[in-house]
């Protein structure tokens, strides 16, 4: 297997439509598929054991070496893989390349299938998922009417034109480094920007005829066969992946942990307002939520409103602590625009201190993400 001869080439791509989104890592079942743009470097060649055809006429009798060059082609795959919810992805993967050939009427086609081993990195952004990734398979490469000009023909070192097609199997294996940009309309969609490389493993030694000098005129060209250099491929492609386990719904629409029914007359005392992952803004369930305890506030007896805020532990002490009393004071900054007053009200910051729902360190857990309302 030849070593990667061209050095990775990070491609940045601006995915349009894509709002801000959850950022959770994937866990579950999902499928993908995405097309672009396939560089093929010119591959050297040798052309070898090719003989006139006139009796005691002999033509290359080593090997001649050329040149196929390649116009810029076009990629598509399809995937299906599995999440673990650690940032570990596994994915089985159908591709299919090719580029026509610029020196000649010629094309190379190739069908791999592949695994491909994948990690998504937290960065803290939820608008962006990067990651990295590596597989391996099996390729069926196709050389279709591939023609070059074979030089240093004996005798007279001269040239003569090969025409090599045939299809080969081979080892193949391939890098990846991408991106997910979650479009927030449509949970579990992400639309995807990759660069790739890859390459195939071993020699390739392609069936060709050609005519040398010296050769019979009207005679038919001497079977011979083309050794191509291993030259691996660029791709640059977008695309889109579906979760079919669809994101976790946003906090604010999650209902509480283990909830009792109230009886119809009675109203309740303890309010919970969720919230997005490392976010301290209102999401519109949110604010219905609090609109709701406001409006029971002058029906509820109460010598004072606790509003506590609460953060997972997916973050720091310090900053969990810090994003608890930004929660916490934005509740008790929208009860009061619904018409309660400032001194009724006790903020409080618990950060990760105080979880509803016990957890790893470092987990994130939605329910820990939340404001606690408690009429006292």
């Amino acid at each position: 297997m030849n070593a990667l001869r061209s050095p990775m080439l990070a491609a940045g791509v601006l995915a349009c439509g894509v709002a801000a989104a959850q950022a959770e890592p994937l866990e579950g079942f999902y499928v993908g598929a995405g097309a672009g743009v396939n560089l093929l470097p010119s591959t050297g060649t040798g052309v070898a054991n090719l003989s006139g055809s006139t009796p005691g006429v002999s033509g290359v009798v080593a090997s001649a070496p050329s040149t196929a060059g390649w116009n810029p082609g076009f990629v598509a795959s399809a995937s299906a893989g599995y999440g673990f919810g650690n940032g570990v992805r596994l994915e089985l993967e159908a591709n299919y390349r090719q580029n026509r050939q610029s020196n000649g009427s010629g094309a190379q086609g190739q069908l791999g299938i592949m695994t491909n081993l994948l990690f998504d990195f937290d960065i803290g952004t939820p608008w962006m998922v990067p990651y990295i990734g590596v597989g391996g398979g099996y390729a069926w490469q196709r050389w279709n009417n591939v023609s070059m000009a074979a030089s240093n023909i004996a005798p007279g070192g001269g040239s003569t034109p090969v025409i090599a097609g045939q299809t080969l199997g081979l080892l193949a294996y391939q890098v990846i480094l991408g991106a997910a940009f979650p479009v927030a309309q449509v949970p579990g969609l992400a639309v995807t920007a990759e660069y790739r490389y890859s390459d195939t493993a071993g020699s390739r030694s392609f069936a060709a005829t050609g005519t040398p000098p010296g050769s019979t005129p009207g005679q038919p060209g001497n079977a011979t066969h083309v050794t191509a250099s291993d030259t691996g491929a660029h791709s640059v492609m977008l695309g889109l992946r579906y979760a079919l386990d669809a994101a976790p719904r946003r906090e604010g629409e999650r209902p509480p942990l283990a909830p009792v029914p109230a009886p119809a007359a009675q109203l309740s005392r303890t309010y919970l307002v969720f919230f997005d992952w490392d976010r301290a803004d209102l999401t519109p369930r949110a604010r219905d939520v609090i609109a709701e305890a406001a409006r029971n506030s002058a029906k509820i007896p109460h010598t004072r409103i606790d509003v506590t805020g609460h953060a997972d532990a997916s973050g720091t002490a310090q900053a969990n602590l810090a994003l608890s009393q930004r929660r916490a004071g934005a509740v008790a900054a929208e009860m009061q625009r619904w018409g309660v007053r400032a001194d009724e009200i006790q903020v409080h910051a618990a950060g990760d201190t105080q979880p509803l729902l016990a957890t790893s360190p470092g987990a994130r857990e939605p329910q820990n993400r939340v404001v606690e309302i408690v009429y006292r």
